[in-house]
């Protein structure tokens, strides 16, 4: 009997909890229901529908016949090359600095972050202020101290593109020393310790410590850094609004000079042929992370 019993109450016992069970993936999957619906209405829709504005061949054959087209392609190469690996070099530089326990050196990091936590428009724009020919801060000055008039220095295309590649490293380099100054946070001390007793210098304690401990991160931070700046719109646009005379473009800009030109075609075009660049970092960036 007490067999029997048992053989008859366990099913109803175990359907309790897969009943429970089913009733919290019901709540569970309806709760990610207004998620995938803000992804599908402000993600997947416009991406799929900008690749469909650029499915014609005719938009790229007009695309590769603009030679604002080829500048903006160097442009974003040059950005790439020469903003990136500056202002990682120097975070790494500033990282060795900022990690020291002094009570001065945590005040100026105070400081130093400011530029990356206000708002863009603002301090870019108040740059261009600066910068401006006729009434700027800068020319004001270089009157007063020379009676000369300066120089017009966004009107020089490289003057313009080399300013907002300083504004880029001056915005986005406070972000990348306090990854970095994490990164040496977790290098034990000890290992230091040691060195110093074994007569090693700064430069040995860097190159042997401190070097092979932050390179993977500093790798991973430098494709990220990569793949933000491609779509770095504000230090270009905000700067130099892409000029003089459209020199000064790169492929995030771009596509805003078409749109104003009531060429969507050629808008979405532009932000395709980014993909060869974009992907890759991607690729490279996931594959790191998955190790």
């Amino acid at each position: 009997m007490s067999s029997t019993a048992s053989a008859v109450v366990a099913p109803g016992a175990a359907e309790a909890p897969v009943s429970k069970a089913g009733r919290w993936q019901f709540w569970g999957r309806l709760m990610v229901v207004p998620y995938l619906l803000v992804f599908a209405i402000f993600v997947l829709y416009p991406v799929c529908y900008g690749l469909w504005l650029a499915r014609h061949p005719q938009s790229y054959e007009h695309l590769v016949a603009d030679p604002i087209f080829f500048r903006s392609v160097i442009n974003t190469i040059i950005f790439l090359v020469v903003a990136i690996n500056v202002k990682m070099l120097v975070a790494l530089v500033l990282s060795g600095f900022f990690v020291q326990g002094r009570w001065w050196i945590k005040i100026l990091s105070g400081i130093f972050i400011l530029p990356w936590a206000v708002p863009s428009i603002p301090t870019i724009l108040s740059v261009r202020f600066m910068l401006n020919p006729e009434w700027g801060v800068i020319n004001s000055t270089i009157f007063r101290l020379t009676g000369l008039d300066g120089p017009n220095w966004l009107n020089d295309p490289t003057l313009a593109l080399g300013f907002a590649m300083l504004m880029h490293i001056w915005k986005s380099l406070p972000f990348w020393t306090l990854i970095l100054v994490a990164g040496r946070l977790a290098i034990p001390g000890e290992q230091y310790e040691a060195a110093s007793v074994d007569g090693a210098s700064s430069w040995q304690k860097f190159r042997f410590i401190s070097w092979p401990a932050l390179r993977t991160l500093y790798v991973t931070s430098l494709i990220l850094s990569m793949i933000w700046t491609l779509g770095d719109f504000n230090s270009v646009y905000l700067l130099t609004g892409g000029g003089p005379a459209d020199l000064t473009h790169v492929l995030a800009t771009l596509g805003i000079r078409y749109l104003r030109l009531d060429q969507v075609d050629l808008s979405m075009a532009s932000i395709v042929v980014a993909l060869p660049l974009v992907l890759p970092l991607v690729y490279l960036m996931m594959k790191r992370l998955s190790k």
